[in-house]
């Protein structure tokens, strides 16, 4: 069906052309238009008017970018997932270095008491030697 109108004296005749029944060609190109669940029912590709070049051009770019939409979807999704996989290993890592930093001072306190018992053991052992000494000396002077 073809329509002609003049919107005003002064500007030329508008020709629209379309047709009211349905192509098979439509209704083939209907059966494998591609979906897109994840875009908003107003955001969702609009069928083109397929004697407007323009039309299906849109058309095509506004399906393009539904596709373009979906993987950075996608993407988003595995950035986030990667996100949270690292900062497990980050709190992870935080209870490990607080864990290592307890068994650090654990040791140091360990080591430092080590020390100790070390030198009271050799002044304790000096000290009974020295008695021995005199206890010896006591004996052999009686």
């Amino acid at each position: 069906m073809i329509t002609s109108a003049r919107l005003s004296p002064d500007k030329p005749e508008v020709r629209i052309a379309f047709s009211l029944d349905r192509t098979s060609e439509l209704s083939d190109a209907e059966e494998s238009l591609p979906t897109f669940p994840e875009l908003e029912q107003r955001l969702q590709p609009v069928l083109p008017c397929q004697a407007l070049k323009e039309s299906v051009q849109v058309y095509k770019d506004h399906c393009k970018m539904a596709r373009e939409f979906r993987q950075v979807k996608i993407e988003i999704a595995q950035l986030e997932d990667r996100k949270n996989e690292l900062i497990a290993e980050l709190v992870e890592d935080d209870q490990v270095r607080v864990e290592l930093d307890q068994l650090n001072e654990e040791f140091r306190i360990l080591a430092e008491e080590n020390r100790t018992l070390v030198t009271v053991h050799s002044e304790r052992a000096q000290q009974l030697e020295t008695l021995r000494g005199v206890s010896q000396k006591r004996q052999g002077s009686s």
